[in-house]
């Protein structure tokens, strides 16, 4: 127990790990359909983590320290190849890359015997980064169960906060998905609550775009990426608005007929206050609003 005055001024969720992607110790999912390059977006964050360089080629690296992979569903030859392809194309040496693999046939995050030997290997390995891919085949439980599956999240969140690292799962969604990006995420709603920071990997209009999702900071708007170069990586393109959130954008321009506070321009649409975050959000990287005096206007074009 601290008092509440002694908590240091600066928190942990005030700071990034990548930054507007993955917030320092978060616990979260990566979040998609099959074959939208989930695995690739975990393997590229683990090397940019552990070289501190710009995760998919754009997002700065802020606390660079060694990074833990467990990939079920690929056998470690490919994986390493990967790696070494997302390496080269960053100008990293493969030999000096602090990105370790579990190379165990099963890990069972229900089981104890596994639990303690995870606990075991973050102590002794200490990374910033865990991913765990893909969460259906780390469990026998029910994904549809709270009980089963906020039993598992529960423990990683104790190893989370024991060993000071953030934690992704890469997981699947529904194929008919809710219009909510984190709702989509297959199973138990738990999986949504739980995370810090969601990645969720997305198509729209022929195009794979990256939705980032943060607990304790401002969204980061959507970007297209794609798998590409020689070796190949994933990649960041450009911000982009997804089919409905167009709509809100344009909602939200028309009603600016003048500044408004961001109190008014909720009550004026009727917006939940997260939808209108990441609208505007998005609508600031694309310089057509701006913020001044706590108001909220139109940009003027240049």
């Amino acid at each position: 127990m601290i008092r509440i005055a002694r908590v240091p001024a600066e928190t942990m969720a005030r700071r990034w790990l990548v930054e507007g992607l993955v917030a320092e110790q978060a616990v979260g999912c990566i979040g998609g359909i099959p074959k939208t390059g989930k695995t690739w977006l975990g393997l590229d964050l683990a090397v940019a983590v552990a070289a501190g360089v710009p995760a998919l080629g754009r997002f700065p690296v802020q606390q660079p320290g060694s990074a833990l992979l467990y990939t079920a569903e690929d056998p470690a030859s490919e994986v390493r190849e990967r790696v070494a392809g997302i390496a080269a194309a960053a100008g990293v040496d493969l030999e000096r890359l602090a990105v370790g693999l579990i190379t165990e046939p099963a890990l069972r995050l229900d089981l104890d015997a596994d639990r303690n030997r995870l606990d075991a290997t973050l102590a002794a390995i200490k990374p910033r980064l865990l991913v765990l891919d893909p969460l259906v085949r780390l469990h026998r439980g029910d994904e549809n169960s709270s009980a089963d599956i906020s039993d598992i999240l529960g423990f990683l969140r104790q190893m989370q906060r024991q060993h000071a690292t953030a934690i992704l799962l890469v997981h699947h969604v529904r194929k008919s998905g809710s219009s909510d990006t984190g709702q989509a995420l297959r199973g138990s709603g738990d999986l949504h609550a739980w995370g810090d920071s969601n990645l969720y990997v997305t198509r729209q209009d022929g195009k794979t775009v990256l939705v980032p999702e943060h607990r304790a900071h401002p969204p980061t708007p959507p970007v297209v990426v794609s798998i590409r170069g020689t070796p190949p990586r994933l990649l960041a393109g450009d911000v982009v608005s997804l089919g409905p959130d167009a709509r809100i954008e344009q909602r939200i321009l028309d009603a600016l007929d003048a500044p408004l506070k961001r109190d008014e321009l909720r009550e004026r649409l009727k917006l939940r206050n997260e939808t209108l975050t990441q609208a505007v959000a998005r609508l600031l990287a694309q310089r057509r609003v701006v913020v001044t005096d706590g108001r909220i206007a139109r940009a003027v074009p240049a």
